[in-house]
């Protein structure tokens, strides 16, 4: 296991193709909850030139008008170009009802250990779930501040400061370890788009990124960019408009950045687009949720929790747990804990998380909120997989 080595991570903007139509499918998810908490609908969506796919497959007990809420999250988001908004773009979707399943209509509040035991998943996954000491919300250190600044480019753009900012934008963070510590930053990339290649000029635009963006992100970090620090804005030149006319989106294509940063393995699988009965997705939060619970509880400085799931099965036929050398007790010992306190099966995840109702009791749903920024690790939001009510199993 290297002890000194440089990793990078990468984020972007809610105004991100791929992140708009992660949002866009989220938003989706809620509004299907919203009416009917056992709802079942998966969703992808594509983004490019003024166009909008939307493919889904549902169960048909709600009355959703795909349309309408696709176009909500594209004004919210901000695009008024001429070439894609939310008022002219077209949307096209592809609608398919699922067969009636009984299988889910459980009440999961009310279901005894045993009925618990009796709820098997319906796909196939291995998912995993990570935290680290290197921040305060036990993440690791490059995909933390690579969200920050992304939220920052978001934030001075819906405030005014920089109002000639488009709604696309992307970072990356270069962190230099020594002896798997963060030891300093070793570069920063911003790209951020704007309306018109004049306003402002581009070397007005690389100083107000500088001093609207990445100095107020760094002003309350423990480790801060240096003299030797690597410091990129727009490294290829002015970036024109952006959005889905420029590159297209596609759901669930973002899942380093929803994650670890690639810090730590992550699925495969897309995590946005999904109601809580698909283990590909709540079966990471719980991954997470046990993760940051062994960190917390100081067994161990990084810690990965692996879990694989096997259709027709309630319990993951295999719990792993990766402590890359920092562990007080071994790792079979952690994971011995795990199975015992921590309940993986599909009915008990969505009991203690309550992941059927959260978007009728957060204000503008719940999943949607999601999909940019990151499903971990936050802050800004209380998600259920984020508490440490766990530690004193330890």
């Amino acid at each position: 296991m290297k002890k000194d080595f440089m990793f990078t991570s990468e984020s972007v903007t809610e105004g991100h193709p791929d992140k708009l139509c992660d949002q866009i499918s989220d938003a989706i998810v809620d509004r299907f909850l919203q009416q009917d908490p056992y709802a079942r609908v998966i969703t992808e969506s594509v983004v490019s030139t003024g166009i909008v796919f939307i493919a889904a497959r549902f169960e048909p007990n709600t009355n959703v008008d795909f349309t309408n809420i696709a176009r909500q999250v594209i004004n919210q988001v901000g695009y008024e170009q001429s070439n894609f908004n939310g008022k002219t773009c077209s949307i096209l979707t592809s609608l398919t009802e699922l067969p009636p399943d009984p299988s889910h209509l459980f009440d999961e509040k009310k279901l005894s250990d045993a009925e618990i035991e009796q709820i098997t998943v319906t796909n196939q996954v291995t998912v995993f779930g990570f935290a680290c000491n290197q921040t305060y919300n036990l993440m690791p250190l490059p995909i933390w501040l690579a969200h920050k600044l992304a939220k920052q480019i978001s934030a001075v753009k819906r405030q005014k400061i920089l109002p000639y900012l488009t709604p696309d934008g992307k970072t990356q963070v270069g962190v230099e370890y020594k002896n798997r510590r963060p030891h300093r930053i070793h570069s920063i990339t911003v790209i951020a788009s704007q309306n018109k290649e004049s306003k402002p000029n581009f070397p007005q635009l690389q100083n107000d990124i500088r001093e609207a963006v990445i100095y107020p992100v760094f002003e309350d970090e423990e480790i801060k960019p240096d003299e030797k620090t690597r410091i990129f804005i727009n490294p290829d030149g002015p970036f024109i408009r952006g959005g889905p006319a420029m590159h297209s989106g596609l759901t669930g294509r973002k899942n380093a950045i929803d994650t670890y940063g690639e810090y730590s393995k992550h699925s495969g699988s897309a995590l946005s687009g999904k109601d809580p009965i698909r283990i590909d997705r709540v079966g990471a939060y719980v991954a997470r949720y046990a993760a940051k619970n062994v960190v917390a509880a100081k067994l161990a400085d990084e810690c990965e929790v692996q879990l694989s799931y096997s259709i027709g099965l309630s319990r993951p036929v295999s719990v792993q747990v990766e402590t890359f050398g920092t562990g007080k007790i071994s790792d079979e010992e952690i994971t011995t804990i795990l199975e015992k306190h921590f309940d993986f099966r599909l009915a008990g995840i969505i009991k203690q998380f309550n992941l059927r109702h959260l978007p009728s009791l957060t204000k503008g749903g719940f999943y949607r909120k999601l999909a940019a920024y990151g499903h971990v690790g936050r802050d800004d939001m209380e998600l259920p997989w984020e508490r440490l009510d766990k530690v004193g199993v330890f």
